[in-house]
């Protein structure tokens, strides 16, 4: 018997030679969530070794994301590793916290909704996908993978637009430093920013050089979100007010740390 428990226990600690893709044509990105860019495309079937996996966007329920062999993100939902929790280590993040992305407050979740706009049916966006509630794009047919009922509540669609946030939290957090000290507003601020003007623009912007550079917060965010206000080279009223509400958030009181994260 003890030595079945320990060839049990051998058995789990081992590292998987690989796991199956389940999914046709999944993307491989190059951080945890669909708003990252695509760096490899797995056809179904496909092997792959998993070197460790950390939080992202929900897809279907599963928040997981596995970091391949190959360097690259891909949702968890789409490995066949048996299991819908860690079955490896979890990554260390490049801002060089191993603890989970806080969750944004619902200030945050407010901010975002109202200049995002909602719409309780699925409709066609101007880029041409379908889309439901305060901006979620649909990844399938008839949005299936949405876990409210369609036509969305509000308050089911403010629901799914936390869930949407989940990667702009997680990717804000591994860019920042322990030089970066935020509260829940300024953290929720840069979530509404880089959830309009997507994480790969957040990452090599002068803000987050000079947050990691452990400058003011707000000092930092006054002056360098009201840029971030032009739409194909043209300043938009849209972005000059939306950068205005991040700024105000930004400086609201009485919020807790959010980052650097305490384990």
């Amino acid at each position: 018997m003890k030595f079945a428990i320990l060839a049990a226990v051998a058995s789990f600690l081992a590292p998987a030679s690989a796991y199956a893709i389940t999914g046709d044509n999944v993307n491989c990105r190059s951080g945890p969530g669909t708003s990252y860019a695509v760096k490899k495309v797995y056809k179904k079937g496909t092997d792959v070794k998993i070197s460790c996996q950390t939080t992202g966007t929900n897809i279907n329920g599963n928040n997981l994301w596995d970091k391949t062999s190959d360097g690259c993100y891909v949702s968890d939902y789409y490995v066949k590793t048996g299991s819908n929790g860690y079955v490896t280590s979890k990554c260390s993040s490049s801002g060089g916290s191993t603890c989970a992305a806080p969750k944004s407050n619902q200030a945050t979740v407010d901010l975002i909704a109202e200049f995002e706009g909602f719409r309780a049916n699925i409709y066609t966006d101007a880029a041409g996908y379908a889309t439901v509630g305060y901006g979620h794009k649909c990844q399938k047919a008839k949005c299936a993978e949405v876990k409210y009922k369609i036509p969305l509540s509000k308050a089911d669609g403010k629901k799914l637009l936390a869930d949407d946030m989940r990667s702009f939290e997680v990717c804000i957090t591994n860019m920042l430093n322990s030089k970066a000290k935020l509260n829940y507003n300024q953290f929720g601020a840069l979530v509404s920013w880089s959830f309009n003007v997507g994480c790969g623009a957040a990452k090599s912007s002068t803000l987050i050089k000079r947050l990691n550079n452990g400058e003011n917060v707000n000092k930092v965010l006054s002056e360098e979100l009201p840029k971030w206000n032009k739409a194909g080279g043209k300043v938009l009223q849209g972005l000059v007010r939306r950068r205005a509400a991040e700024v105000a958030l930004a400086k609201k009181s009485g919020s807790s740390q959010a980052l650097p994260v305490k384990c």
